[in-house]
């Protein structure tokens, strides 16, 4: 399929970034492959949804950005979704090792996890839109028990923090990708800046990841490029402009995003809600609108593959879990307690979306989708500047 755009193996992940800025900071046992210069500080902002064609088709709505975003991409990794690299980031590894494979995903009691609110539903339960807290039952540490960056870092001798929105405090998301860091809620722009400008004038080497969400959530409700998306992305180049010219001597900062983002539209869907072909023999669907994971019953998975290869036609791709795997789409490496939580089947869209209307209304509705494999939704910013 000369649409896929595969995840990256040669040092330009999402995975990378932070190692990348250990050994800019003189960490023996890191490698920098992403190009970060010797630093004193090295500052990390994800820009949520900030995807490196949209940035590129809108480089005049924010020139700070684009004057960095001269050389190669990088790239999400699969899906790419917010809980994926988020953790592909703050872990320093793929799916297929720290385990967080979607935006739902299968969980050991048979229900569906939600990572974002670490909350699971089975199908009854998500008609009646319930959801239970897994923090206990699944805890974060233990569904994602690889070491974090930030706690290698910290044993290293490095100051580490992270300045993210206060709603994230010791959520399951932030205790299984983010652990080891010292926690600083922020609420708008100006918070976050000082935060990172705090941290840039710590003593000694310092780590510190700062996060912007705005971004994704206007593109989700009105659509990449649209007026609201475009004038958050002029606001988010004046913020990092800024922070540019203010942080220290001795200071790099690297700008990211965990994924792109495509305009869906919704007469152009796929419902699985009111296709029952769709649903014969299959016992959850997770993932999101763009990239799908199809959990079958007992013997059913050739069936059920069949059936979404005929009804998806050449609007995507579908194919096994085995195969994704093998395609290396989830990593160099899957640990067997991770192939439980792939579908049997996925589906990754070139156009269009698999939606659910009854079970995912609000999600079925969003303008602005991401999950794929596509060049828009692949391929994000690695941006740096200082040192």
């Amino acid at each position: 399929m000369d649409w896929i755009v595969a995840p990256d193996s040669a040092g330009r992940g999402l995975a990378d970034v932070l190692p990348s800025a250990l050994a800019a900071l003189g960490i023996t046992g890191f490698t920098d492959t992403i190009g970060i210069p010797g630093c004193r500080t090295a500052v990390v902002v994800l820009v949520d949804g900030l995807g490196w064609t949209l940035l590129h088709e809108h480089a005049s709505h924010a020139p700070f950005l684009a004057s960095l975003a001269g050389g190669a991409p990088g790239r999400a990794g699969f899906p790419t979704t917010t809980a994926t690299s988020v953790t592909s980031l703050g872990t320093g590894r793929c799916a297929g090792e720290h385990g967080v494979v979607g935006y739902t995903f299968a969980e050991p009691s048979g229900g569906l996890l939600h990572p974002l609110s670490w909350s699971t539903h089975g199908t009854a339960e998500a008609a009646a839109g319930q959801r239970s807290s897994m923090l206990d039952a699944w805890q974060p540490e233990r569904a994602q028990p690889h070491p974090t960056v930030f706690q290698q870092a910290a044993a290293a001798g490095v100051d580490v923090r992270i300045a993210v929105p206060r709603d994230f405090a010791n959520t399951g998301l932030t205790r299984a990708a983010l652990r080891g860091s010292e926690f600083r809620g922020v609420q708008a722009f100006g918070d976050l800046a000082a935060e990172l400008l705090d941290a840039a004038g710590a003593a000694g080497p310092t780590l510190c990841y700062g996060y912007h969400g705005h971004l994704d959530l206007l593109g989700h409700l009105h659509g990449p490029g649209s007026l609201p998306w475009l004038m958050q992305l002029e606001q988010v180049d004046r913020f990092l402009s800024s922070l540019a010219e203010r942080l220290p001597a001795g200071s790099a900062l690297t700008v990211v995003a965990d994924h792109g983002m495509v305009t869906v539209d919704p007469g152009e869907t796929v419902d699985v809600d009111t296709e029952p072909t769709l649903r014969d023999g299959v016992r959850l669907v997770g993932g999101e609108v763009r990239a799908r994971h199809v959990y079958a019953e007992p013997g059913a998975r050739d069936d059920v593959c069949a059936a979404w290869r005929e009804h998806i036609g050449d609007r995507g791709l579908v194919l096994t879990g085995e195969q994704a795997i093998d395609e290396g789409w989830f990593g160099p490496a899957v640990t067997e307690d991770v192939r439980s939580r792939i579908g049997d089947v996925l589906a990754v869209m070139r156009t269009a979306g698999v939606i659910r209307s009854v079970l995912e209304p609000g999600e079925s509705a969003l303008r602005g989708q991401h999950g794929s494999l596509t060049a828009a939704e692949q391929y994000v910013p690695l941006l740096v500047t200082g040192g």
